[in-house]
Protein backbone atom coordinates (compact mmCIF):
# COMPACT_ATOMS: atom_id res chain seq x y z
CA UNK A 1 0.00 0.00 0.00
CA UNK A 2 1.56 3.32 -1.19
CA UNK A 3 1.79 6.17 1.72
CA UNK A 4 1.71 10.00 0.83
CA UNK A 5 2.57 12.59 3.09
CA UNK A 6 0.10 15.09 2.07
CA UNK A 7 1.35 19.31 2.86
CA UNK A 8 -0.96 22.46 1.82
CA UNK A 9 0.82 26.43 2.56
CA UNK A 10 -2.13 28.39 3.11
CA UNK A 11 -0.41 31.59 2.30
CA UNK A 12 -0.14 30.69 -1.29
CA UNK A 13 -2.59 27.67 -1.36
CA UNK A 14 -0.05 25.53 -2.85
CA UNK A 15 -0.27 21.39 -1.95
CA UNK A 16 1.87 18.53 -2.43
CA UNK A 17 1.44 14.85 -2.13
CA UNK A 18 5.03 13.42 -1.09
CA UNK A 19 5.33 9.59 -1.49
CA UNK A 20 6.72 8.04 1.63
CA UNK A 21 9.06 5.06 1.57
CA UNK A 22 10.92 3.50 3.62
CA UNK A 23 8.96 5.88 6.62
CA UNK A 24 11.07 8.29 4.33
CA UNK A 25 10.50 11.07 2.36
CA UNK A 26 12.40 12.66 -0.68
CA UNK A 27 13.93 16.02 0.61
CA UNK A 28 14.12 17.19 -3.03
CA UNK A 29 10.14 16.72 -3.13
CA UNK A 30 10.22 19.51 -0.50
CA UNK A 31 11.48 22.04 -3.19
CA UNK A 32 7.39 21.36 -5.16
CA UNK A 33 6.58 23.99 -2.00
CA UNK A 34 7.76 27.56 -2.28
CA UNK A 35 7.79 29.74 0.54
CA UNK A 36 8.46 33.13 0.40
CA UNK A 37 10.08 32.72 -3.23
CA UNK A 38 12.16 29.82 -1.94
CA UNK A 39 11.76 26.16 -2.55
CA UNK A 40 11.37 24.68 1.11
CA UNK A 41 13.80 22.67 2.86
CA UNK A 42 14.85 20.74 6.14
CA UNK A 43 16.94 22.11 8.92
CA UNK A 44 18.86 19.04 10.80
CA UNK A 45 21.98 20.13 12.37
CA UNK A 46 23.82 17.28 12.83
CA UNK A 47 21.81 14.86 10.88
CA UNK A 48 19.63 14.04 14.07
CA UNK A 49 16.85 12.74 11.40
CA UNK A 50 17.84 12.89 7.88
CA UNK A 51 19.14 9.58 5.96
CA UNK A 52 21.56 9.98 3.38
CA UNK A 53 21.90 6.55 2.22
CA UNK A 54 20.60 2.89 2.06
CA UNK A 55 22.84 0.62 3.46
CA UNK A 56 22.76 -3.10 4.43
CA UNK A 57 25.81 -3.43 6.79
CA UNK A 58 25.00 -2.30 9.98
CA UNK A 59 21.53 -2.30 11.23
CA UNK A 60 20.73 -0.83 15.02
CA UNK A 61 17.65 -0.35 16.99
CA UNK A 62 18.50 2.08 19.21
CA UNK A 63 14.99 1.63 21.36
CA UNK A 64 15.23 -2.17 22.03
CA UNK A 65 18.51 -1.95 22.16
CA UNK A 66 20.14 -4.04 18.99
CA UNK A 67 23.17 -4.14 17.12
CA UNK A 68 23.66 -6.32 14.01
CA UNK A 69 26.25 -6.88 11.16
CA UNK A 70 24.70 -8.14 7.87
CA UNK A 71 21.69 -9.38 10.08
CA UNK A 72 23.73 -11.20 12.52
CA UNK A 73 23.66 -9.86 16.43
CA UNK A 74 26.62 -8.65 18.01
CA UNK A 75 26.32 -10.93 21.02
CA UNK A 76 26.68 -13.84 18.53
CA UNK A 77 29.69 -12.79 16.39
CA UNK A 78 31.38 -11.34 19.46
CA UNK A 79 30.54 -14.80 21.44
CA UNK A 80 32.06 -17.19 18.27
CA UNK A 81 33.83 -15.07 15.53
CA UNK A 82 37.28 -13.68 15.11
CA UNK A 83 37.47 -10.02 14.33
CA UNK A 84 38.86 -11.16 10.71
CA UNK A 85 36.06 -13.26 9.95
CA UNK A 86 33.63 -10.25 11.26
CA UNK A 87 35.46 -8.35 9.01
CA UNK A 88 34.89 -10.33 5.95
CA UNK A 89 31.08 -10.13 6.77
CA UNK A 90 31.15 -6.27 6.68
CA UNK A 91 32.74 -6.49 3.15
CA UNK A 92 31.58 -9.29 1.64
CA UNK A 93 27.85 -9.20 2.97
CA UNK A 94 28.29 -13.52 4.49
CA UNK A 95 30.60 -15.14 6.84
CA UNK A 96 33.40 -17.09 4.90
CA UNK A 97 33.47 -20.95 5.29
CA UNK A 98 36.70 -22.25 6.15
CA UNK A 99 38.16 -21.79 3.00
CA UNK A 100 37.31 -18.49 2.52
CA UNK A 101 38.96 -17.64 6.32
CA UNK A 102 41.97 -19.04 5.39
CA UNK A 103 42.86 -17.72 2.52
CA UNK A 104 41.33 -14.23 3.42
CA UNK A 105 43.92 -14.38 6.94
CA UNK A 106 46.67 -15.53 4.85
CA UNK A 107 45.99 -12.40 2.47
CA UNK A 108 46.34 -10.23 5.16
CA UNK A 109 49.01 -11.83 7.07
CA UNK A 110 50.98 -10.88 3.58
CA UNK A 111 50.23 -7.23 3.29
CA UNK A 112 51.08 -6.40 7.12
CA UNK A 113 54.29 -5.35 6.54
CA UNK A 114 54.72 -1.05 6.23
CA UNK A 115 56.44 0.51 3.15
CA UNK A 116 60.38 1.37 4.00
CA UNK A 117 60.06 4.27 3.16
CA UNK A 118 57.06 5.04 5.23
CA UNK A 119 59.41 4.76 8.17
CA UNK A 120 61.06 8.19 7.05
CA UNK A 121 58.05 9.96 7.24
CA UNK A 122 56.60 8.21 10.93
CA UNK A 123 60.78 9.68 11.88
CA UNK A 124 59.93 13.41 11.00
CA UNK A 125 57.16 13.69 13.72
CA UNK A 126 58.33 14.94 17.33
CA UNK A 127 58.87 12.19 19.88
CA UNK A 128 55.58 13.26 21.73
CA UNK A 129 53.06 13.69 18.54
CA UNK A 130 49.37 11.75 19.30
CA UNK A 131 49.53 8.85 18.17
CA UNK A 132 46.33 9.78 16.38
CA UNK A 133 47.63 12.31 14.50
CA UNK A 134 50.56 10.22 13.15
CA UNK A 135 47.97 7.51 12.53
CA UNK A 136 45.97 10.46 10.47
CA UNK A 137 48.78 11.15 8.40
CA UNK A 138 50.50 8.09 7.59
CA UNK A 139 47.15 6.46 6.27
CA UNK A 140 46.92 9.76 3.84
CA UNK A 141 50.37 8.79 2.87
CA UNK A 142 49.67 5.64 2.02
CA UNK A 143 48.40 6.84 -1.42
CA UNK A 144 51.46 7.95 -2.32
CA UNK A 145 53.00 4.26 -2.03
CA UNK A 146 50.14 2.91 -3.53
CA UNK A 147 48.41 5.17 -6.28
CA UNK A 148 46.37 2.03 -7.90
CA UNK A 149 44.23 3.24 -4.99
CA UNK A 150 42.78 5.70 -7.10
CA UNK A 151 41.63 3.03 -9.62
CA UNK A 152 38.49 2.27 -7.09
CA UNK A 153 36.24 1.41 -9.73
CA UNK A 154 37.79 -1.81 -10.71
CA UNK A 155 36.61 -4.40 -7.67
CA UNK A 156 40.26 -6.30 -7.57
CA UNK A 157 42.43 -2.60 -7.25
CA UNK A 158 39.81 -1.93 -4.02
CA UNK A 159 40.04 -5.55 -2.38
CA UNK A 160 44.34 -5.27 -2.34
CA UNK A 161 43.99 -1.84 -0.82
CA UNK A 162 41.18 -2.42 1.33
CA UNK A 163 43.23 -5.56 2.03
CA UNK A 164 46.40 -3.87 2.56
CA UNK A 165 45.03 -0.90 4.95
CA UNK A 166 43.17 -3.56 7.18
CA UNK A 167 46.73 -5.46 7.42
CA UNK A 168 48.84 -2.40 8.13
CA UNK A 169 46.61 -0.42 10.57
CA UNK A 170 47.80 -2.63 13.08
CA UNK A 171 51.60 -2.78 12.32
CA UNK A 172 51.07 1.37 12.13
CA UNK A 173 49.30 1.84 15.21
CA UNK A 174 52.02 -0.10 17.13
CA UNK A 175 54.77 1.66 15.15
CA UNK A 176 52.92 4.56 16.53
CA UNK A 177 52.83 3.91 20.21
CA UNK A 178 56.48 2.90 20.05
CA UNK A 179 58.05 5.87 18.89
CA UNK A 180 56.32 7.70 21.64
CA UNK A 181 57.86 5.40 23.91
CA UNK A 182 61.51 5.38 22.27
CA UNK A 183 61.47 1.86 21.63
CA UNK A 184 62.76 0.10 18.64
CA UNK A 185 60.17 -0.92 16.24
CA UNK A 186 58.62 -4.54 16.11
CA UNK A 187 57.94 -6.07 13.03
CA UNK A 188 54.86 -8.34 12.47
CA UNK A 189 55.42 -11.77 13.29
CA UNK A 190 53.71 -14.32 10.93
CA UNK A 191 52.90 -17.21 13.02
CA UNK A 192 50.62 -15.25 15.32
CA UNK A 193 46.73 -14.23 14.61
CA UNK A 194 45.29 -10.41 13.93
CA UNK A 195 45.16 -9.94 17.69
CA UNK A 196 47.59 -11.93 18.97
CA UNK A 197 50.44 -9.93 16.18
CA UNK A 198 49.10 -6.72 17.42
CA UNK A 199 49.32 -7.34 21.00
CA UNK A 200 53.60 -8.45 20.04
CA UNK A 201 54.30 -5.25 18.17
CA UNK A 202 53.30 -3.30 20.97
CA UNK A 203 54.47 -5.05 24.13
CA UNK A 204 57.34 -7.33 23.17
CA UNK A 205 60.65 -6.41 24.59
CA UNK A 206 63.92 -8.44 24.84
CA UNK A 207 61.88 -11.76 24.86
CA UNK A 208 62.89 -14.06 21.76
CA UNK A 209 59.16 -15.41 21.41
CA UNK A 210 56.27 -12.95 22.67
CA UNK A 211 53.25 -15.11 24.13
CA UNK A 212 49.84 -13.10 25.35
CA UNK A 213 47.64 -14.84 27.77
CA UNK A 214 44.89 -16.38 25.77
CA UNK A 215 42.09 -14.52 27.56
CA UNK A 216 43.81 -11.24 26.54
CA UNK A 217 44.08 -11.97 22.78
CA UNK A 218 40.35 -12.99 23.13
CA UNK A 219 39.22 -9.62 25.04
CA UNK A 220 41.23 -7.93 22.56
CA UNK A 221 39.05 -9.93 19.56
CA UNK A 222 36.00 -8.77 21.13
CA UNK A 223 36.54 -5.23 21.81
CA UNK A 224 38.03 -5.20 18.03
CA UNK A 225 34.57 -6.90 17.08
CA UNK A 226 32.72 -4.42 18.83
CA UNK A 227 33.98 -1.47 17.61
CA UNK A 228 34.26 -2.79 13.78
CA UNK A 229 31.34 -0.77 12.68
CA UNK A 230 28.37 1.46 13.84
CA UNK A 231 26.30 2.66 10.88
CA UNK A 232 26.16 5.98 9.64
CA UNK A 233 28.31 7.93 12.89
CA UNK A 234 30.53 11.22 12.61
CA UNK A 235 33.60 9.35 11.17
CA UNK A 236 31.63 6.89 8.88
CA UNK A 237 30.04 10.26 7.54
CA UNK A 238 33.26 11.73 7.30
CA UNK A 239 34.82 8.43 5.07
CA UNK A 240 31.61 8.70 3.34
CA UNK A 241 31.57 12.15 2.60
CA UNK A 242 35.52 12.77 1.45
CA UNK A 243 34.99 9.61 -0.96
CA UNK A 244 32.15 11.67 -2.18
CA UNK A 245 34.59 13.62 -4.32
CA UNK A 246 36.34 10.73 -5.79
CA UNK A 247 38.83 10.56 -3.54
CA UNK A 248 40.49 6.78 -2.62
CA UNK A 249 40.53 4.53 0.02
CA UNK A 250 43.10 5.68 2.14
CA UNK A 251 42.39 9.53 1.93
CA UNK A 252 39.01 8.99 3.04
CA UNK A 253 39.80 6.40 5.69
CA UNK A 254 42.03 9.35 6.75
CA UNK A 255 39.55 11.64 7.09
CA UNK A 256 37.36 8.92 9.65
CA UNK A 257 40.61 8.81 11.84
CA UNK A 258 40.24 12.83 11.96
CA UNK A 259 36.61 12.55 13.02
CA UNK A 260 37.18 10.10 15.25
CA UNK A 261 40.11 11.66 17.43
CA UNK A 262 37.68 14.60 18.40
CA UNK A 263 36.56 13.49 22.11
CA UNK A 264 32.89 13.64 21.44
CA UNK A 265 33.39 10.25 19.14
CA UNK A 266 36.23 8.25 19.92
CA UNK A 267 37.40 10.09 23.47
CA UNK A 268 34.93 9.36 25.57
CA UNK A 269 36.43 6.16 27.16
CA UNK A 270 39.17 8.40 29.10
CA UNK A 271 36.47 10.43 29.98
CA UNK A 272 35.09 7.91 31.83
CA UNK A 273 38.39 6.89 33.43
CA UNK A 274 38.74 10.50 34.08
CA UNK A 275 35.99 10.27 36.41
CA UNK A 276 36.23 7.29 38.17
CA UNK A 277 39.32 8.48 39.34
CA UNK A 278 37.81 11.63 40.43
CA UNK A 279 35.44 10.05 42.66
CA UNK A 280 38.24 7.20 43.89
CA UNK A 281 35.90 5.26 46.11
CA UNK A 282 32.67 3.21 45.88
CA UNK A 283 31.74 5.43 49.43
CA UNK A 284 31.78 8.79 47.31
CA UNK A 285 29.21 7.76 44.44
CA UNK A 286 26.28 8.82 46.08
CA UNK A 287 27.88 12.10 46.57
CA UNK A 288 28.72 12.45 42.78
CA UNK A 289 25.33 11.04 41.64
CA UNK A 290 23.91 14.12 43.84
CA UNK A 291 26.13 16.19 41.94
CA UNK A 292 25.08 14.49 38.16
CA UNK A 293 20.98 15.39 39.36
CA UNK A 294 21.97 18.93 40.29
CA UNK A 295 23.40 19.70 37.09
CA UNK A 296 27.13 20.16 38.71
CA UNK A 297 28.71 17.44 37.07
CA UNK A 298 28.40 14.86 34.32
CA UNK A 299 27.84 11.03 34.05
CA UNK A 300 30.38 9.72 31.58
CA UNK A 301 29.77 6.73 29.72
CA UNK A 302 25.78 6.72 30.34
CA UNK A 303 23.48 7.86 27.69
CA UNK A 304 24.13 7.60 23.46
CA UNK A 305 22.95 9.80 20.66
CA UNK A 306 21.29 6.06 18.93
CA UNK A 307 20.90 4.23 22.41
CA UNK A 308 17.69 4.71 24.44
CA UNK A 309 18.46 1.42 26.13
CA UNK A 310 21.24 -0.69 27.13
CA UNK A 311 24.25 -0.52 24.61
CA UNK A 312 24.54 -3.94 23.98
CA UNK A 313 27.87 -3.89 23.27
CA UNK A 314 28.36 -2.46 27.10
CA UNK A 315 27.06 -5.49 28.35
CA UNK A 316 29.69 -7.55 26.76
CA UNK A 317 32.41 -5.75 27.40
CA UNK A 318 31.79 -6.28 31.05
CA UNK A 319 31.89 -9.58 30.62
CA UNK A 320 35.68 -8.87 28.95
CA UNK A 321 36.64 -6.54 32.18
CA UNK A 322 35.85 -9.61 34.12
CA UNK A 323 37.96 -12.23 32.04
CA UNK A 324 41.18 -9.45 31.61
CA UNK A 325 40.98 -9.01 35.15
CA UNK A 326 41.56 -12.56 35.98
CA UNK A 327 45.12 -12.27 33.91
CA UNK A 328 45.87 -8.66 35.36
CA UNK A 329 44.65 -8.22 39.11
CA UNK A 330 41.38 -6.39 39.44
CA UNK A 331 41.70 -2.48 39.33
CA UNK A 332 40.04 -0.79 42.27
CA UNK A 333 38.03 1.40 39.84
CA UNK A 334 35.94 -1.29 38.31
CA UNK A 335 34.17 -1.20 42.17
CA UNK A 336 33.10 2.46 41.65
CA UNK A 337 32.12 1.65 38.23
CA UNK A 338 29.58 -1.25 38.77
CA UNK A 339 28.40 0.76 42.16
CA UNK A 340 27.95 3.94 39.28
CA UNK A 341 26.52 1.13 36.97
CA UNK A 342 23.58 -0.07 40.22
CA UNK A 343 23.07 4.04 40.45
CA UNK A 344 22.02 4.01 36.98
CA UNK A 345 20.00 1.19 36.03
CA UNK A 346 17.78 1.39 39.57
CA UNK A 347 17.79 5.47 40.33
CA UNK A 348 14.49 7.17 38.48
CA UNK A 349 16.66 10.18 37.15
CA UNK A 350 18.41 7.93 34.66
CA UNK A 351 15.89 5.65 33.81
CA UNK A 352 13.53 8.06 32.89
CA UNK A 353 15.85 9.89 30.98
CA UNK A 354 17.33 6.94 28.75
CA UNK A 355 20.65 7.24 30.27
CA UNK A 356 22.32 3.68 30.29
CA UNK A 357 25.92 2.72 30.00
CA UNK A 358 27.26 2.70 26.71
CA UNK A 359 30.33 1.30 25.14
CA UNK A 360 32.90 3.43 26.67
CA UNK A 361 32.11 2.67 30.17
CA UNK A 362 34.01 -0.46 30.54
CA UNK A 363 36.44 -0.19 28.13
CA UNK A 364 39.14 2.14 29.43
CA UNK A 365 39.42 0.01 32.24
CA UNK A 366 40.38 -2.63 29.79
CA UNK A 367 42.39 -0.75 27.83
CA UNK A 368 44.13 0.16 31.28
CA UNK A 369 44.56 -3.01 32.26
CA UNK A 370 46.02 -4.39 29.17
CA UNK A 371 48.85 -1.54 29.46
CA UNK A 372 47.72 1.38 27.18
CA UNK A 373 48.52 4.79 28.19
CA UNK A 374 44.70 6.90 27.53
CA UNK A 375 46.40 8.47 23.95
CA UNK A 376 46.43 5.26 22.87
CA UNK A 377 42.33 4.27 23.61
CA UNK A 378 41.32 5.99 20.49
CA UNK A 379 44.08 4.57 18.14
CA UNK A 380 42.28 1.03 19.91
CA UNK A 381 39.20 2.49 18.24
CA UNK A 382 40.54 3.27 14.82
CA UNK A 383 42.25 -0.05 13.98
CA UNK A 384 38.68 -2.07 14.48
CA UNK A 385 36.90 0.61 12.54
CA UNK A 386 38.63 0.25 9.33
CA UNK A 387 37.43 -2.14 8.24
CA UNK A 388 33.88 -0.67 8.96
CA UNK A 389 35.32 2.44 6.88
CA UNK A 390 36.27 0.00 4.30
CA UNK A 391 32.59 -1.42 3.94
CA UNK A 392 31.28 1.55 3.78
CA UNK A 393 33.56 3.17 1.18
CA UNK A 394 33.05 0.02 -1.03
CA UNK A 395 29.36 0.16 -0.47
CA UNK A 396 29.54 4.65 -0.96
CA UNK A 397 31.41 4.25 -4.54
CA UNK A 398 29.58 1.12 -5.98
CA UNK A 399 26.02 3.24 -4.97
CA UNK A 400 24.08 4.53 -8.07
CA UNK A 401 21.99 7.08 -5.91
CA UNK A 402 25.22 8.59 -4.48
CA UNK A 403 26.72 12.20 -5.70
CA UNK A 404 28.73 14.30 -3.94
CA UNK A 405 28.00 15.62 -0.80
CA UNK A 406 26.77 19.43 -0.41
CA UNK A 407 24.66 19.94 2.00
CA UNK A 408 22.34 23.56 2.11
CA UNK A 409 22.80 25.98 4.09
CA UNK A 410 20.62 28.86 5.39
CA UNK A 411 22.18 32.38 4.83
CA UNK A 412 22.06 34.74 7.71
CA UNK A 413 24.53 37.46 6.31
CA UNK A 414 24.01 41.06 5.02
CA UNK A 415 22.08 41.24 1.91
CA UNK A 416 23.57 42.78 -1.56
CA UNK A 417 25.52 45.99 -0.15
CA UNK A 418 27.52 48.48 -2.70
CA UNK A 419 31.03 48.40 -2.09
CA UNK A 420 33.03 51.53 0.11
CA UNK A 421 36.14 52.66 -1.02
CA UNK A 422 38.75 52.87 1.41
CA UNK A 423 38.93 56.60 1.93
CA UNK A 424 35.29 56.48 2.53
CA UNK A 425 35.28 54.10 5.43
CA UNK A 426 35.29 54.69 9.01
Amino acid sequence: MAHTLQIRYPATGVEADLAITEATIKAPELRKVIVDGQPLATFDPGFVNTAVCHSSITYIDGEAGVLEYRGYPIADLAEHSTYLEVAYLLLHGELPNAAQLAQWELEVTEHRMLPDKLKTVLAGFPYDAHPMTILMASVAAFFSFYPDAQNFDDPDARYLNITRLIAKMPTLAAFAYRKGKAKPYINPDDSYGYCHNFLQMLFKQNERRYHADPRLIRAMEVLFILHADHEQNCSTNAVRSVASSGNDLFTSCSAGIGALHGPLHGGANEAVLKMLREIGSVDRVPEFIEGVKAGKTRMMGFGHRVYKNYDPRAKIIKKSVEDVFEVTGVNPLLRVALELEKHGLEDDYFVSRRLYPNVDFYSGLIYEALGFPPEMFTVLFAVPRTSGWAAQYQEFITDSEQKIVRPKQIYTGYQTRSYVPMEARD
